[in-house]
Parts: structure tokens; sequence; C-alpha cells
């Protein structure tokens, strides 16, 4: 299988900053509800602001690769994800709340270009055959920014003095995603299109959609989906903080062990899937996921931060076994399908609030029955709204 090793390391490093980017979410919510006097549902909009992009943007996104191609499109993305960093050192200098939304919104704008344009341009550097390895192994690098970022940015983040520096991991990221433009920029890194599709409208789509029931539904699960993993993440050291009694940095730990555990069974799973069907994993994952919620929402068994850290061994699996779902033989209409999908990641824009909304009057402790309800859907969706409803497949594994 042939390779084109050059462009695809420069992608890996971009990929890097994504994971770093998506898991500064959940280092910064809680900062700024302490630097900010924020409550919940305040802090909340900072995933209100980082996933609104996805139901915006996609469509011109489209347009600007189709026009000019992959490479210019990257960079594009990379100079915004960069400005958007930059953006936090006049939210730090003003003290503005509205400046780090207007920065996560930015920042956000740059990510959703990088996951329109770069998948299907990993797949194109090199042979058909090889296009799945090469998705691996760079997606194996998010994991990596995800994983490491948790103690690096709390480290930045609170000095020993007290201080919260909010803005200063930013300005870090900053200088890295301009220095990978630079070397984009100067690259030999190919100019590719893609395919000249017909247009669309969103209202079609749907209406198409409906023709292909496990779509449609593979879309509400989707949305469900991106609301849990938002909203557990997101929460995360404020119930370590508040039901544990753990500091920041000690409960930046368990959400590095929470990622680590995430990359873990995401390269696990290949291998699992190769015995076990994929709706039915999703299915079973999905139960044991409602187990650990019910134990997180209503027990102190003195191991709930190992619980909570447990569930990403189980939400790895969920994006890309779902979207493998929804999108599994319905033929010509896999590529509007999957335009579809990529709209319904707007559910992290709308679940963290309310379960923001429910930590205002009842505690986080309660508030993890959002992403618990969430996981409801998704599991009814594995097991009786896939290409064919569980009773009618045969019985094996």
């Amino acid at each position: 299988m042939k390779h084109q090793y050059k462009p695809l390391i420069l992608l890996c490093l971009v990929f890097l900053t994504v994971g770093s980017m998506f898991c500064m979410n959940d280092i910064l919510l809680p900062s700024l509800i302490q630097y900010f006097s924020l409550n919940y549902t305040q802090a909340t909009m900072i995933q209100f602001s980082f996933y609104l992009t996805y139901i915006i943007f996609p469509l011109p996104i489209a347009w600007m690769i189709h026009r000019h191609g992959y490479r210019v499109s990257l960079l594009v993305a990379l100079i915004t994800c960069s400005l958007g960093c930059m953006l936090f050192i006049p939210a730090r200098f003003f003290d503005s709340y509205l400046f780090v939304l207007m920065a996560i919104f930015t920042l956000s704008t740059g990510i959703t270009v990088i996951n329109v344009a770069a998948n299907p341009f990993i797949t194109l550097l090199g042979d058909k055959e090889g296009a799945h390895i090469r998705m691996n192994f760079v997606q194996v690098f998010s994991r990596i920014g995800y994983a490491a970022t948790p103690l690096v940015a709390t480290a930045l983040i609170y000095k020993n003095s007290g201080e919260i520096r909010f803005h200063f991991p930013y300005m870090l990221l900053a200088v890295a995603i301009l220095t990978i433009a630079v070397l984009i920029y100067f690259s030999k890194m190919p100019s590719l299109k893609a395919a000249k599709e017909d247009s669309f409208s969103i209202p079609g789509l749907f209406r198409e959609s409906i023709r292909h029931r496990h779509l449609f539904f593979g879309v509400i699960a989707m949305f469900f989906y991106v609301g849990a993993e938002a909203c557990t993440a997101g929460f995360f050291i404020p119930y370590l903080k508040e039901v544990v009694g753990l500091s920041e940095t000690e409960a930046a730990k368990y959400l590095t062990l929470y990622y680590i555990l995430a990359a873990t069974m995401g390269l696990t799973a290949v291998f699992i899937l190769r015995i076990v069907r994929a709706h039915k994993l999703v299915g079973f994952y999905g139960i044991i996921m409602i187990i650990c919620y019910l134990v997180v929402i209503s027990l102190e068994t003195g191991y709930n931060e190992y619980i909570l850290a447990s569930l990403g061994l189980f939400l790895s699996i969920m994006f890309p076994t779902v979207f493998s779902l929804a999108i599994e033989d319905i033929g010509a209409f896999a590529g509007k399908g999957s335009a579809l999908l990529n709209f319904a990641i707007v559910g992290g824009s709308v679940f963290p609030p309310i379960q923001g909304m429910i930590a205002d009057k009842f505690g986080v402790q309660l508030s993890y029955i959002v992403p618990f309800f969430c996981f409801v859907v998704i599991t009814l969706y594995a097991f009786f709204f896939t290409r064919t409803p569980l009773m009618n497949r045969n019985r094996s594994i």
C-alpha cells in the first residue's frame, strides 16, 4: 500500500492540536466558573458557542473546499483557529466573558473546517486500500491531544499564587497552530479538490433521509450522542470537585485517565468489531453506560471518580460506529447522509445548557441525568432502529 507520508505527518500534527482544542473546553469551564463567578448555566455557553458552528458552516465550508481545494481550506482553518486562540488575550485583558465566547466560536469555526476537509483529504493521500489505515493512524494523534491536555493545561492555568491564567494555554496553542500552518504553506502538500456534487438544501436532505429509516434515526442518535459526550466531559471536573471533593489538579488526573481509556478502547474496538456486530456493541456499551450514569447520579461509592473515568472506555466507540451504522447500505445518498450526521453534531450545543440549569437548581450530581437520558435513546437506536431491527437479525454475535 502506498501512502504520502510527508503530508500525512503534517495532518497528524493538525489533529494533535485539534484534540487539545476540544479537550480545553473541559478544562476551561471550571476555571471560568471560578474566574468570572459564573453559574453552571452561564458556563455551558462555552459548549453552546463551540458546537453551534456545526449547524451554521458545513455548507459554506463545502463550497470553499470545492472551490479552492483541501490545502487552501486547511490553511484557512489553521489561521482561523490561531485567531480564535489569540482572542483569549483581549478576553483576559478586558476580563470579558463575551470575548471568551467569541474566541471559542472563532476557534470552533476553524476546527469545523478541519473536520469537514481533513478526513476526506486523508483518504486521497495514497491508494484506496490504505485509506482506513491512514484514517485510524491520524485519529490516534487526536486522542493523544485529548489525553495530554488535562494535566498540562491545568498546570498552565492555575498558578501557585491562586491566579487563574485561562488565556495562557491558548497563547501556546496559537503559536503551535501558526507553526503548523507555515509548514503546510511551504510544504509540497498536494492541492486536491473534492469531486463535484449536486447542490442540496437542508430541508431536502431531511425529506430524503426519511426514505432511509436507519439513517433518519441515526441522525437523531448522533444528535443525542454528541450532547452526551459534551455533557459528560464538560461537567467531569465540576462533578469531582463538588461531589467527590477533589481539587482541580486531582480532578484533571482522572480526566486524563478518561481520555487514555477512550484512546485505548478506540484502538481495541478495531479488533472487537471483527467478532461483535456493530449495532450490538453500541447497544451493550450503551447499557453499561446507563448503569454507570445511574451509579454516578444516585450513589457515593468511594469509587465514583473511577466510574466516571470508565465512561471514556465506552464513549470512545460511539461516534464512528453510530456514524457507520447510519450510512450503511444507503448507496449514492451516503455523501448527503454524512452531511446530515455532521449537522447532528449541534447536539453538543443543546444539551450542556440543560445540564447546567439542572446543576444550578439541583446540583452537579443529579445533572448527569441528561447524558443518562441521551444514552437511553442511543441504546434504543442500536437495538431497534439500525439497518434491520434486532428481532429480524440472526442470533449470531
